[in-house]
């Protein structure tokens, strides 16, 4: 097993803070940091990674962010998996270029399985819910989540024994039928479904508990989660949250069953952006563009707000701490504005305080708060990255200048993330004095 430590990387915020980007950069050659493999820890078919490298572009979702490095993806047993885009998304990373996507992916046989039936169900519900949407992204995450609490829910592995997933699926549709109804949302029949997932089930390798350790024997893990901390089911603005554990317990867990350690790398922006519904205390038209970003029918409108280390230090103290911070889209122009303090009904806020886990009496009572403060607002004095560092109390060890993989410039980390690194900034590629370095006057790789 590699002595390296393992790195798990996280979102500071609501999501979309560029942890693909990151985890893209931390696989290519350029990190040089021996990955093995890509573990998703979380989330499902809703994430959405967006990677700008070697001239491609793709939106990951399943996948691991290191795949157009080459690295393959673990597909953990915290995962919930969607075989129908599952499929759709390797079919898109062949047409780039990726030779043989599913081969590089291996799928804990626990994982939870997402069908058309769940998602049926959760963009009924939602849409039941009328203003008063939950932000859902409705892909059937939370129902996926919720019917496993309470019933024997269809697995990855159930898709090589099709007589036991088919009277899963049986009892999942009439549990739903009520609620889906004759609506637009229906699902294909349960002979169909059963019939794609054999043959899902034939295409790609379902391991066991022990494929982790497999992995880890062959050298360094990059632990990828999706979403944002800020949107945690036990520690996010309760009720517009994901029913998934962001926060890295999960991966930490999964680190230590393995006998090793783990460097926690946070990721967020130079501001601050959400989907749909739920608290931004520093929402403002910032106008900047988002290519890859905009308004889905169940999530809503893409907001953007001026950066708020307030709500990064609350994310910050409920990940545990962190061991470095990743601070991407420097290229926005203009003077940067951030949060100091918040006024509010019961007066000035300066911090968010973390309540026990999985109060959720707690996290709505901060949903109230945070939904009536008012930011007071600073223009940033420095650099950002720097300035956010130093107010977080954590050194930041990449930077982000741009959308391509080419943009990231690796700066001196803690011990274990870049150890060799022996200046101050290692780029990756362009340098936001100079331009654009080549990789033959790169100083020597980072490891």
């Amino acid at each position: 097993m590699s002595g390296e430590p393992h790195l798990v990387v996280v979102d500071l915020g609501f999501g979309d803070a560029g942890k693909g980007a990151t985890v893209d950069w931390l696989c290519s050659p350029a990190a040089a940091l021996g990955v093995a493999a890509v573990v998703r820890f979380n989330g499902g078919a809703q994430a959405a990674h967006n990677v700008v490298a070697e001239g491609r572009h793709h939106t990951f979702a399943q996948f691991g962010s290191g795949t157009f490095a080459g690295v393959p993806t673990v597909l953990s047993e915290h995962v919930l998996v969607e075989p129908i885009a599952l499929a759709a998304e390797s079919e898109q990373l062949a047409a780039l270029g990726v030779r043989d996507p599913l081969g590089l992916l291996a799928i804990d046989g626990r994982a939870l399985l997402t069908t058309p039936i769940h998602i049926a169900a959760n963009r009924a519900r939602e849409d039941a819910r009328g203003s008063s949407r939950h932000g859902s992204c409705g892909r059937g995450i939370g129902e996926t989540a919720w019917y496993a609490l309470e019933h024997d829910a269809p697995t990855v592995a159930d898709c090589r024994t099709p007589a036991v997933l088919r009277a899963k699926l049986d009892r999942l549709a009439a549990h739903y039928e009520q609620l889906i109804g004759p609506s637009a949302h229906g699902h294909e029949p349960i002979d169909a479904l059963v019939a794609m997932y054999r043959d899902f089930a034939a295409a790609v390798r379902i391991s066991g508990p022990d494929e982790l350790a497999r992995a880890a024997r062959r050298g360094r893990l990059v632990f990828e989660g999706a979403q944002g901390v800020l949107l945690d089911e036990w520690r996010g603005f309760h009720p517009h949250t994901t029913w998934s554990t962001v926060e890295p317990r999960n991966a930490r867990a999964m680190i230590a069953g393995l006998g090793g350690s783990a460097r926690i790398l946070g990721v967020t922006r130079t501001y601050m952006t959400r989907h749909g519904a739920g608290p931004l205390p520093t929402e403002a038209a910032l106008g900047y563009p988002e290519p890859h970003n905009g308004t889905g029918p169940y999530q809503g409108a893409f907001r953007q707000g001026h950066l708020d280390p307030i709500l990064l230090r609350y994310a910050v103290a409920v990940c545990g701490g962190i061991d470095g911070l990743v601070v991407n889209h420097l290229d926005m122009p203009g003077t940067l504005r951030v949060a100091t303090g918040y006024e509010t009904l019961v007066g000035l806020i300066t911090e968010v305080a973390p309540g026990r886990w999985r109060d959720l009496d707690h996290q709505q009572r901060l949903t109230d708060q945070l939904g009536t403060a008012r930011p007071i607002l600073t223009p940033i004095d420095g650099d950002p990255a720097t300035w956010l560092g130093e107010r977080l109390g954590v050194p930041v060890v990449l930077t982000g200048h741009g959308p391509d993989r080419r943009d990231r410039i690796a700066h001196r980390g803690v011990a274990g993330v870049f150890p060799d690194a022996s200046s101050s900034a290692v780029p990756g590629g362009r340098d936001p004095a100079t331009g654009p370095r080549s990789t033959e006057s790169r100083p020597a790789a980072v490891r």
